[in-house]
């Protein structure tokens, strides 16, 4: 009888399975791999588990931000993204701490840099156009809320899948209130070299909004040429180019072009071209299109906000290792509560109430700063918000209402458009509410003399004034 065989060929190998990696759980959010590292943080890609969308989520140590003093810095750039959202910039959609990072959910775009595309060569004047058409949309925008990039670059423009500009990285951003001084100019010296403007470069204080409108200019050389206006290996030899404004247009340029680009690299910022002149420019207008942007969109502010089942719950988890495995014990961020009737506001947290706070120390949480007014009120959502309506109607402010938040919206148009004040509803403790105001657009005097003569007098008798806040009052 013949010996029984046992064939070892690969269709009769049983069969290996693959080792399935454990995923990376942060909330509702499944962590993938890296897209890239800095000195402070990583970003990655993840997938909302519940909604399948794609994101990137921006990793920052906490270690390293408290050693080099960076926590206002970092407060600032959240301040500033809530602030600034457009369809030309990156969205802030959430954020998250640990007890050993601070997570930034936002818009994951899919394009890549702009850098990317002119580091293959000059681009077509059509296509060049619409991405500083696009870019110039965006810097409007921030600059009517009061917030100057100061670090335009093609590096930090992103591409979205259907070729759309997205403006990022707001790390070295100010806010009009960061001005110091009489001269009302901001003083930090900061920028990307090549695309610095010559203001910064004197070191006696500079325009924010101007800063900008220099770096655009720059960028759209770029974009135009394939190269930088001013350049040269020693960085000295450059800077005395960027002071003299010493460069040359490439003769495939348009009269229109180099008129455009002459007036965005005007080394005098008192007599450079300002945004609204931009918008009635020959060569820019060619094909704009105004981006149609509600208010109802703007209200839309990213929330950072627990659980309710898990109310018992801080911001921070137990232990680093709770978010490493498959199924995290508490997710903190959650879709927003709806219920019948009012709505209810929004939970504060402790990464909340940190992030309206200048510094860690709390004590000045409740009162002025700059274009912010907080206060805490025992009185139901229903009458503050009645009493912000009637504020509203006795000046002849427009009203937008969506659940805790109003968007009062004058008529009167200023230098920087018609006032325009958001009003939101936050719940601190089941019985006590804060009642944030700021300025949303329009100039800070007409928003001053709407407060002083307006909204403290009218809000006065809903103020709840512990006896730690005596400083409270709107």
């Amino acid at each position: 009888m013949a010996a029984a065989t046992t064939k070892t060929g690969p269709e009769h190998r049983p069969e290996k399975r693959a080792k399935v990696e454990p995923k990376l759980l942060l909330g509702r959010y499944e962590v993938g791999k890296l897209l890239g590292a800095g000195t402070f943080a990583k970003v990655y890609v993840a997938r909302n588990v519940r909604t399948d969308e794609l994101v990137a989520v921006k990793a920052l140590d906490k270690e390293k931000i408290m050693k080099w003093g960076l926590v206002a810095h970092i407060k600032r750039e959240i301040a500033i993204l809530r602030r600034v959202r457009h369809p030309y910039i990156v969205q802030l959609f959430e954020v998250m701490a640990t007890k050993s990072k601070i997570y930034f959910v936002m818009e994951y775009v899919r394009g890549g840099e702009l850098f990317s595309r002119v580091a293959k060569g000059r681009l077509r004047e059509d296509t060049a156009r619409r991405y500083f058409q696009q870019l110039v949309s965006a810097v409007a925008f921030c600059h009517a809320r009061g917030v100057f990039h100061r670090d335009l670059k093609p590096e930090n423009l992103l591409l979205d899948e259907n070729g759309d500009l997205k403006v990022s990285d707001f790390g070295l951003s100010a806010v009009a209130e960061q001005s110091h001084g009489e001269d009302g100019l901001l003083h930090t010296f900061c920028g990307t070299p090549a695309y610095i403007a010559p203001e910064v470069l004197r070191k006696r204080g500079y325009d924010g909004a101007k800063v900008d409108i220099w770096s655009c200019g720059i960028i759209l050389f770029v974009l135009m040429a394939g190269y930088l206006p001013f350049q040269d290996p020693n960085i000295v030899a450059m800077y005395r180019k960027i002071y003299k404004g010493d460069f040359r247009c490439p003769r495939w340029f348009s009269p229109d072009l180099i008129r455009l680009l002459r007036r965005l690299l005007d080394t005098n910022p008192r007599t450079r071209i300002t945004i609204p002149e931009i918008m009635e420019d020959k060569w820019f207008k060619k094909g704009f299109r105004h981006v149609q942007f509600s208010m109802e969109d703007d209200l839309e502010d990213p929330q950072i906000q627990n659980d309710p089942a898990e109310s018992d719950l801080t911001l921070e988890w137990e232990t680093e290792s709770d978010c490493s495995i498959t199924s995290c014990p508490a997710t903190l961020l959650v879709e927003k509560r709806r219920r019948e009737g009012m709505p209810r506001p929004l939970s504060l947290n402790a990464f909340d109430v940190i992030s309206f706070s200048r510094v860690f120390d709390l004590s000045g949480l409740f009162g002025e700063t700059g274009e912010e007014t907080r206060f805490l009120s025992k009185e139901p959502v229903s009458t503050i918000i009645s009493k912000l309506e009637e504020i509203a109607k006795v000046v002849d402010f427009a009203v937008r209402r969506k659940d805790c938040r109003v968007s009062l919206e004058g008529t009167r148009e200023g230098e920087k458009g018609p006032l325009t004040i958001a009003a939101e509803i936050f719940e601190l403790t089941p019985s006590i509410v804060v009642i944030e105001v700021k300025k949303k657009a329009g100039d800070s005097e007409a928003y001053e003399e709407f407060c002083e003569k307006e909204l403290k007098p009218g809000l006065r008798h809903l103020v709840y004034e512990p006896a730690h806040t005596a400083k409270a009052t709107p």
